[in-house]
Parts: structure tokens; sequence; C-alpha cells
């Protein structure tokens, strides 16, 4: 990853533009649902997405700064690392995901982040739950076992913001399938799907822009409330003790040296 995205932990805000395009592809209930973006840096994005609906909007911001800004547009925002956030299987009619694009170490091998939010989220959605994630092309293939097992109407547009395509972004719409539907899929539907997708990224240039769809694709289904439960370490409280430590003290002598007296003693 580029190092002004390792400065803000991955962070590459999807321009408004383009959450507004995805909106256009989508029809609300009427009744509550349940939405969570669990990477939802300063809220606006998902905000463009859901903001007038009778959606009930979850997010999880690692970020302790943009977890302050989304926290005033989005319903309740959990600080810490999404990794670490709990919620009952088939909980949420949407989820939109826009991943930190970067690698991860696990305990056996190294992955895409892009993969492993995916993996962690997309159980949070309901059948017929609509997925909304936006990657590098190049990193769909990753993502491809996951959406040709648990995704149908897969349908991926190429984002034509000057920012999206800087990093040649994509965005894959689907709906998840019900549990009837898994266990009726054969083998060489899985082997196709999945090689579809693999090969997104050479069809990039291919793919058609957001911008020309038309009427919404995607019913997003009403759900109940989602009960989020965060398990990692208490980032707020650890942040509000950090400067009281001695370790930190020593180190801010260092890190934050003090400015030296001018020479008129000021």
């Amino acid at each position: 990853m580029r190092i002004q995205g390792k400065l803000r932990l991955g962070y590459f805000p999807l321009p408004l533009v383009e959450a507004r395009r995805i909106r256009t592809c989508l029809r609300f209930p009427a009744s509550p649902f349940s939405a969570i973006d669990p990477c939802v840096g300063d809220g606006a994005a998902f905000s463009a997405i859901t903001g007038g609906t009778s959606a009930r909007r979850y997010g999880v911001e690692l970020d302790a700064y943009r977890a302050e800004q989304a926290a005033a547009v989005v319903d309740g925002v959990i600080h810490g690392d999404c990794l670490q956030v709990h919620c009952p299987v088939e909980s949420c009619g949407l989820a939109f995901l826009n991943p930190p694009y970067d690698w991860i170490a696990g305990e056996t091998r190294t992955e895409r982040t892009e993969r492993v939010f995916l993996a962690h989220t997309y159980r949070l959605l309901k059948a017929r739950g609509i997925l909304i994630l936006v990657v590098p092309a190049a990193h769909v293939s990753e993502c491809a076992e996951i959406l040709a097992r648990q995704f149908n109407a897969v349908r991926i547009f190429r984002l034509t913001d000057p920012e999206s395509v800087r990093y040649r972004q994509v965005v894959v719409l689907a709906a998840r399938r019900s549990r009837r539907e898994r266990d009726q899929l054969r083998d060489d539907d899985i082997v196709a799907r999945r090689a579809q997708f693999a090969n997104i990224a050479g069809s990039y240039e291919r793919l058609a822009p957001l911008g020309a769809v038309g009427s919404p694709m995607y019913d997003v289904p009403e759900s109940g409330p989602a009960k989020l439960e965060y398990r990692g370490l208490p980032l707020d409280e650890i942040e509000d003790l950090l400067p009281r430590s001695s370790a930190y003290r020593q180190a801010a002598r260092i890190l934050f040296p003090s400015q030296p007296p001018s020479r008129d003693g000021h």
C-alpha cells in the first residue's frame, strides 16, 4: 500500500458522487432495517447511501478522530477494530464495505484485507440482504470464493470519479443467498463464477461504469435491530490513560522535545 495510505490506516474514502450513484441502485423498505459499515471512516459515504431512509445505521472505525466524526452522522459507532466486533449472524439488511487496501498477517498465512474484512462481515447479512463492496479491481479475485458461494445477482461496475480511477476501484453489488440456495449450488457453478470474478482485473476497462446504471436493481430487506459487541482493546480508555504512563512520558521527551529558549530569554 502507498505510504500515505499507511499513515491513514489504509483509509481511502469513497467519493460522495460514487456513493450517490450507488444509492440509485437500491430500493429501501418503508419498515426499519439495519445497515452496517465496518470501516465507516467519517461516515460521509455511508450517510450518502442510507440517509433519509428507515435504516438503523451501525459503524465501526479504528481511527479515533474519524470515529468521532462518524458519530455525528451515524446512529451508533464503535471505536475499535472491526475484526473484534461481533454480532449475531443474519442481523442486517445492508452492508457497505470499503475495507483497507493492504495485507494482514494471520496465524498461518498473509491475506489481503479485502478478503478478511468481507469474510468477517458477510455473515451479518440476512438472506437477500444487500452487499456493497468497494475494492480495487485487482483484488476482486481474493473475494471470488466468498462471492461465488454466498451471493447471487452479483454485478460489478467500474467507478469513474478521478480518485476511484486512480486506484482502479470497482463496486460489487450482490444479494446474500439463502441457506437453501447455498445447499443447491453445484460445484461446477461455483467454479465458473469464481473464475469470472477472478478475471475482473483483466476486464476492468470493459466494465460498465456505475454512472450508466438506470433504475434500482436491488431491494433492501427489512430487518430487526443489530446487537454489536466489541471484544477488543478499549481504545478510548487506553488513549485517555496513555499520557499518564511513565513509558509515554519518557518517550515524549524524545518525540516531542521542548524548544530551547531563544537568546533574548523567550
